[in-house]
């Protein structure tokens, strides 16, 4: 017995090292067919197919990261421009989400016309219980951040949101999705540091933007907090971003709705913009505007689920850093908005934080990986074990049954 265990302990231990062999060879290498376990001399005639594959790989991510800047770059300095004209955030945002939950059904319906399968619908205890903090935290935190368009500039906007990160270390932190580590507190002192560098002195600072954002960052590290809880979720089945987009938009109505009639309300109804309108042509140029900016924000949503689909979360995180310094270049360069000597280290030290912060979570992610399938190699090695003991069982009751009994 001894020897058998041995024997496949060993072969199992070989084709471990060979199997691990080859995922870290599939892991960066991008090839059209599957790579054998022995060398195929035939196969280097692929070579050259499988630099193609690669380079269209390259491209096909550059060509979606471009895509997710675009509209992500663009609603913000489309938002912050309609709504220097038209003073109703809250407003345009209710259009939105009404927009973007008739288009992902829209989406819906074609998908189940093309392929007669049915989307998922939660029932209703599973839709009230699970997707109403949801839908109403991610109301609030749209809503405060278009807000605080009227009061701050763009520059200010992006630093102070890109805080979001400490809300949801703190709110992974307290639901138990991540883990205590010392780095944790390197990382939220680094962008807190760079926070207050950045708006220190400030010539075009205004507080109540700032708090507006502010609470806006806070509710969105709420927000992707619960809304990774439901997705992780495979039984509730909303890991499509169109399905979730469906079942979120009308908690997020509902939670909008009630701030929206108050400071909105009476203003909106006595505008010559909307409702007191002298010239059609003014209402439907403000439809229309809002129409567009509907668009923008539902096809952010999708390219940033596309980004994630083909490449990673790493490749999203390290896109949306790049993405903030590209907004703030924009900023400077474009919309007139100002920075000092400290304000731009303030930025660098920031950056720093959140990129320490992308490192930290690949690395961490990589070894979650590693562990699983350790774990996976060591229930097969066990299951080998077992099925050399029932073998050698049979021998024995075989040759003598009655050492069995």
């Amino acid at each position: 017995m001894k020897r058998r265990r041995e024997v496949s302990q060993s072969n199992s231990h070989s084709s471990y090292r060979q199997t691990s062999f080859l995922s870290f060879i599939h892991r960066f290498n991008t090839c059209c067919y599957t790579c054998p376990e022995k060398y195929d001399p035939k196969m280097k005639k692929m070579d050259s197919l499988c630099t193609v594959r690669l380079i269209f790989t390259f491209l096909k991510t550059i060509g979606l990261v471009c895509l997710y800047y675009c509209f992500s770059i663009g609603i913000t300095f489309y938002q912050k421009w309609f709504i220097k004209d038209f003073h109703f955030p809250l407003t345009v945002v209710i259009c939105h989400l009404v927009v973007k939950f008739v288009l992902s059904g829209l989406l819906r319906c074609i998908y189940h016309i093309v392929t007669g399968r049915q989307r998922i619908v939660l029932d209703w205890p599973t839709y009230f219980k699970q997707l109403a903090p949801t839908g109403i935290a991610s109301a609030l935190d749209i809503g405060l951040s278009n807000w605080s368009f009227e009061f701050i500039t763009i520059s200010l906007y992006t630093m102070t949101k890109s805080t979001c990160i400490i809300f949801i270390l703190g709110f992974s932190l307290l639901f138990g999705l991540e883990k205590k580590r010392y780095s944790l507190i390197i990382v939220v002192g680094l962008i807190a540091a760079g926070l207050f560098m950045f708006t220190y002195q400030s010539t075009q600072f205004n507080l109540d933007g700032f708090l507006l954002v502010l609470s806006a960052s806070f509710l969105a590290g709420l927000r992707w907090t619960l809304a990774q809880m439901v997705v992780q979720r495979k039984e509730m089945g909303l890991g499509n971003p169109v399905d979730m987009i469906y079942h979120v938009q009308p908690w997020m109505v509902v939670g909008l709705l009630p701030l929206a009639i108050v400071f909105e309300g009476i203003p909106i109804a006595t505008t010559e913009k909307v409702f007191r309108y002298k010239e059609v042509n003014v209402v439907l140029t403000t439809l229309g505007y809002i129409l567009i900016g509907s668009v923008l924000a539902f096809l952010m949503e999708l390219s940033e689920y596309l980004l994630l689909l083909f490449t990673s979360s790493l490749t999203l995180s390290i896109a949306g850093v790049f993405k903030e310094v590209c907004t703030l270049y924009l900023a400077v360069k474009y919309t007139g908005d100002h920075m000092t000597t400290l304000n731009f280290i303030g930025l660098i030290v920031c950056l720093i934080g959140i990129t320490l912060h992308v490192i930290l979570k690949a690395l961490d992610t990589d070894d979650n990986e590693k562990e699983k399938e350790h774990q996976g190699w060591q229930q097969l090695l066990s299951r080998n074990e077992m099925e050399a003991d029932d073998d050698e069982e049979d021998v024995i009751f075989e040759t003598n049954p009655i050492a069995c009994l």
